[in-house]
């Protein structure tokens, strides 16, 4: 870790500070500590020597490595995001476990509540001899995504304070709320200025990511009459009922328990009434455009079928697009996804290419025009007290950030 003596410090003081986001919010960003964060983060990439620091009015801040060569390359943009998720992030308090065995359990609280284990966690077995960063069982850690945060800013301090070392122009952004799906919703694509990017923000190490879900959320209302329960036949009509009813009606075995690599689903996150009105919220995915499209038609199918069957609007809802499958911009030009693939290769760092099961800032970001794959920053177990990180994979990413940015050096325009 000596080349990159400042990547643990920075990340640890990261986590420290509670950057969770809030989806209930109606201000941009979400809370007013990603307001704050935003700011000593531009105030830092100032300090470490970036040029053009800017916070814009989404919450981005972004800054210029200016290129030190004497022609013209790509300008390549890296890219991740400071807000954490939906899980407590106050009092973060990491803990450090060096040299670690790969075989034994790791107590992350004092009383041994909550536990690494290899038996449940068998990703654990990757990392003997790494030092690894964990939670103390309370809150998350925050390695998604303040390690790529650490990683992206660690590399461009490398680069200032290793000017022999040749480069093209660099582009970096900061953002909050991608844990509630709208940070990168009005991304300043051209005042950004790259000309392809990457967001790192994927797991565990080599993952590169070009594919994503395409994404919806579904927000149903089901419309009931109460009547005394002594006198209901033929009048009642409960709501919570018509909810069963409608879930009943979509496909049993198309839900995330029971789906892996390209299958889809529809996900029930939320329910919640009485027998007068009641309220479901769905999130629907799949990475094929046209099923997901047939996917939204079925909603709308059962909607209308048990309208229909009841006389009277028993069922409204709002279906609105979240993103959609990176892949198929990117699969337009695969040289942004080459040379990711090439950099871990050049590192022996052995490339994981698959399917998302998910989205990323970059499948929005993408679609805005600026191509954006994603990959690893290293964390596991991410969004709860589980999560940890390796300090080797953090520096292997810090890595292939400058590989990275060395291939498109010795590109010519």
């Amino acid at each position: 870790m000596e080349k990159y003596e400042n990547l643990i410090p920075r990340f640890l003081k990261y986590v420290k500070v509670n950057t969770r986001s809030d989806e209930a919010s109606k201000t941009v960003p979400s809370t007013p500590s990603l307001v704050e964060f935003a700011k000593n983060l531009a105030q830092e990439l100032e300090e470490i020597g970036l040029q053009d620091v800017q916070i814009m009015d989404d919450g981005y801040v972004f800054a210029t490595l200016p290129s030190n060569l004497d022609y013209d390359v790509r300008t390549v943009g890296f890219i991740s995001h400071f807000d954490t998720a939906d899980f407590n992030a106050e009092n973060v308090n990491p803990q450090i476990v060096e040299n670690y065995d790969g075989q034994s359990v790791i107590n992350l609280d004092a009383e041994g509540k909550f536990v690494l284990d290899p038996a449940e966690f068998p990703s654990l077995k990757k990392y003997q001899g790494h030092t690894l960063i964990t939670t103390d069982g309370l809150t998350l850690l925050g390695a998604d995504d303040k390690a790529g945060d650490a990683e992206i800013i660690t590399a461009m301090e490398y680069l200032i304070q290793h000017p022999e070392i040749k480069h093209g122009p660099v582009k970096v952004a900061f953002g909050p709320d991608e844990e509630i799906g709208t940070g990168a919703d009005n991304f300043h694509v051209k005042e950004f200025g790259a000309d392809f990017a990457y967001t790192v923000d994927a797991g565990p190490l080599g993952e590169l990511e070009y594919e994503t879900f395409n994404a919806a959320q579904l927000e149903l209302t089901f419309h009931g009459k109460n009547v005394h329960p002594g006198s209901a036949k033929g009048l009642m009509i409960n709501a919570l009922q018509l909810a069963v009813d409608f879930q009943n009606q979509l496909p049993a075995n198309d839900v995330p328990e029971k789906t892996d690599g390209r299958q889809g689903f529809y996900h029930l996150l939320k329910i919640e009434g009485t027998v007068e009105e009641a309220k479901a919220v769905y999130i629907i995915r799949d990475h094929d455009r046209q099923i997901f499209e047939a996917r939204k038609k079925l909603v709308e199918d059962i909607v209308s079928f048990m309208n229909e069957k009841a006389g009277r609007g028993v069922v409204s809802y709002e279906m609105y697009d979240q993103y959609y499958n990176m892949r198929e911009i990117l699969e337009k030009d695969m040289s942004v996804v080459e040379v990711a693939k090439k950099a871990m290769e050049n590192l022996d760092i052995k490339p994981i290419i698959e399917p998302v099961r998910g989205g990323t800032d970059g499948s929005k970001i993408s679609f805005l025009g600026l191509p954006t794959p994603n990959f690893f920053a290293g964390g596991e177990n991410m969004h709860g007290r589980y999560e940890y990180v390796s300090t080797t994979v953090m520096a292997q990413a810090t890595d292939t950030i400058l590989e990275i940015i060395r291939l498109v050096a010795a590109e010519k325009a």
